[in-house]
């Protein structure tokens, strides 16, 4: 598995952790339990957990090549409803995972 994370300062992450998955329940697969969302794409999952400071955001796949593609979508999303803080800042690293 390939596993791209960021934490993203913002004190209003939980409100757009569900507006996103709000918005993306439309056309994929979405959960959402407080201020944790989950996000299933074709090949990847994006889970987002919020807290006061920021949003914790992991993409995992099973190839690098439709996980890497997401970060933009899943950062450009995000600023969308944060428009009045955005561009937030995201800095991406991939994690280590044993599978």
């Amino acid at each position: 598995m390939n596993t791209i994370a960021a934490r993203v300062a913002t004190p209003n992450g939980g409100k757009y952790v569900r507006q996103l998955c709000k918005h993306w329940s439309h056309k994929l697969e979405t959960t959402i339990e407080g201020d944790v969302g989950t996000v299933t794409f074709p090949g990847a999952r994006a889970v987002m957990a919020a807290d006061e400071e920021a949003i914790a955001i992991s993409i995992s796949g099973v190839s690098r090549e439709e996980v890497e593609p997401l970060t933009d979508v899943v950062a450009r999303h995000i600023d969308r409803f944060a428009f009045r803080e955005a561009p937030l800042v995201y800095e991406w690293n991939w994690v280590e995972t044993a599978d």
